[in-house]
């Protein structure tokens, strides 16, 4: 049993989990909106009402991955915001019933995107990369701290 400080952290890192999932499968519900629409249109509207010029730089790779959206594409990636959400929500309900597999699930999916989030600090620097690089240590810290307890002996007084 962890302790009740442990038992919250955990709590909220499943919640915070869950809603990722919640806000990937949103975005996917979101590009498939997209279908038989003219996404070039669209995209350059939504640079007009952000006030934006399209001929900068964002803007335009923005219209530009807009030009080259297919509805194929649109259901390949909904689909992997489908696939990625599912993960979250089982990763999330793992953490929520202090289960040891969704523990480890946590561990290592959070530690698979930390050389990323290193990588990604080292090559600029911002308030974004850095929070969510220490975001993620602290994660992946306090989980592998739980699982680090659960192995231990329990000292049992009689």
């Amino acid at each position: 049993m962890t302790s009740p400080r442990l038992h919250e952290s955990i709590r909220a890192i499943a919640v915070f989990e869950a809603v990722k999932g919640a806000l990937v499968l949103a975005a996917g519900f979101g590009l498939l909106q997209l279908l038989h629409k003219d996404a070039h249109r669209i995209a350059c509207e939504f640079i007009s009402r952000l006030h934006l010029s399209p001929v900068q730089k964002y803007p335009k790779i923005f219209i530009d991955l807009a030009d080259n959206i297919t509805d194929s594409r649109l259901w390949f990636f909904a689909g992997l915001a489908l696939i990625y959400s599912a993960f979250r929500f089982v990763e999330g309900y793992g953490l929520w019933k202090e289960k040891v597999w969704g523990e480890w699930l946590a561990v290592i999916s959070g530690t698979i995107y930390l050389p990323i989030e290193i990588y990604e600090v080292c090559v600029k620097v911002s308030f974004v990369r850095v929070f969510a690089l220490v975001a993620n240590i602290v994660v992946v810290g306090v989980i592998a701290y739980v699982l680090i307890q659960k192995k231990q002996p329990q000292n049992k007084s009689s």
